[in-house]
């Protein structure tokens, strides 16, 4: 089964020229990290809502790309989601890099012509039970068009990406003003994707803040 940062990343992949559509590196930082404390929590390694983090179990996973931000919030414990995100943002780029290895090693996606450019070699993925899962963009289309019953790894994936604002990446302005009440619908559902969600929205609001003119 493929990790939340895994499949985020593959949403954001174009089908048309092989390129990631265009996002912040900031908000494809924190998706990217919101994604690794998200399959933390679902390996019920640390549990979350809006005012707190809480480790519950240190034990590694075995996965890389988890086990680093566990051993750092094991030896620093005490602080809520909003720390946890903005700390594993910071390793953003090599967690970019390790995502497009690891679906490279899988067979999903090819290396083209240089670093910034790939193509799927599968659109449906393994999961552990053997079965082929749908790709990501399919399966989370179709949650937001009909009123299928969302899946809890789709639910978490929608969270993640609205509060990084990739559906206005990838969707046009009128399918993103059809949808919102369907995304609002569905967030609802899972209230540690609620927590990661406002922890990255809460960042994002502090550095838009920032960056306005002051008035004198």
């Amino acid at each position: 089964m493929l990790r939340f940062a895994e499949e985020v990343t593959l949403l954001l992949l174009n089908d048309d020229d092989g390129r990631f559509a265009r996002i912040s590196d900031s908000s494809f930082n924190y998706a990217l990290a919101g994604g690794v404390l998200m399959d933390l929590a679902l390996a019920d390694r640390i549990d979350t809502d809006l005012e707190n983090l809480i480790l519950i179990d240190s034990t590694p996973t075995g996965d890389s790309l988890l086990d680093e931000t566990l051993a750092e919030i094991a030896a620093d414990e005490g602080h809520d989601a909003r720390y946890w995100v903005e700390r594993t943002a910071l390793r953003g780029p090599q967690l970019r890099e390790d995502v497009l290895s690891r679906l490279v090693e899988k067979g999903i996606l090819e290396q083209v012509d240089d670093r910034f450019m790939w193509v799927f070699k599968s659109r449906r993925y393994p999961t552990i039970d053997g079965e082929a899962q749908r790709e990501v963009k399919l399966r989370i289309m179709g949650v937001l068009f009909s009123d299928e019953i969302p899946d809890p790894r789709d639910i978490v994936i929608i969270n993640l990406a609205d509060a990084c604002g990739i559906f206005r990446s990838i969707l046009s302005s009128e399918e993103v003003e059809r949808v919102t009440p369907r995304i609002e619908q569905v967030k609802r559902l899972d209230l540690i994707g609620q927590a990661m969600t406002q922890a990255i929205q809460d960042i994002e609001m502090i550095i838009a803040s920032s960056l306005q003119p002051h008035m004198y």
